[in-house]
């Protein structure tokens, strides 16, 4: 079955999107450093991969006709794609989406950088063969993509002019790239898989630092 575990107590930022959302996503290594960074309360219901397949064609095709996960429910709303739920709840707390209309289109094409990144790892990743697909794809598209985030933090500037996409603030953008290395295996070991992109490295520093984040990696919830 399923297992909903309530993480943090509702606070301002919980009004401000609505209320107590519920979080339907796999029990895969640890999500969610945006809600942990903006202090919202949330229930985290997680699915092993034979729970998903059980439930895909019934209770999340209810809930998502693309039976597609993550899923968010909020004050008897249904929100999906992943990066649309962020750049929401984003606007609706009035932080994380950049102040003026360069900073917005900047956190959008880093971000939209990213979802490319992640839509070759998951194919590899969870390929049938993942033994020689996976590799492969750590040797090629990895690399491109470490490359041009580097390249585009290092030259553009809003992201020269301090440690995150946009400088001094943080932004959405910020906590996709830095979800992505992490879930490439980049962010952990000292940092070894981003010893030649100090740029992406100082960016991973600084998510890592902020307070609700860094008790986050510290705590049990954090699964890796």
């Amino acid at each position: 079955m399923p297992h909903t575990t309530s993480v943090g107590t509702p606070s301002a930022n919980n009004k401000k999107i609505g209320g107590v959302p519920e979080i339907h996503y796999l029990d895969f290594q640890s999500r969610g450093r945006g809600q942990v960074d903006a202090g919202i309360a949330y229930k985290d219901t997680r699915y092993s991969f034979a729970e998903y397949l059980e439930v895909k064609q019934n209770k999340i095709s209810d809930l998502n006709p693309t039976a597609n996960i993550p899923i968010v429910e909020l004050d008897g709303h249904i929100l999906t794609q992943s990066y649309a739920i962020i750049r929401h709840f984003a606007r609706q707390l009035g932080a994380y989406d950049g102040e003026t209309e360069d900073e917005k289109y900047w956190a959008d094409a880093m971000c939209d950088i990213v979802i490319d990144w992640r839509t070759l790892f998951a194919i590899a990743f969870f390929s049938d063969n993942k033994d020689e697909t996976y590799p492969k794809h750590q040797k090629t598209d990895r690399n491109r993509y470490l490359k041009a985030l580097e390249t585009h933090l290092k030259s553009h500037d809003l992201s020269r002019s301090g440690a995150y996409v946009l400088g001094d603030k943080i932004s959405y953008a910020d906590l996709v790239i830095y979800q992505i290395c992490h879930d490439e295996n980049l962010t952990q070991n000292g940092r070894e898989g981003l010893k030649d992109y100090p740029r992406l490295t100082k960016l991973v520093d600084q998510v890592e630092s902020r307070p609700n984040i860094k008790a986050f990696l510290k705590s049990d919830r954090y699964l890796g």
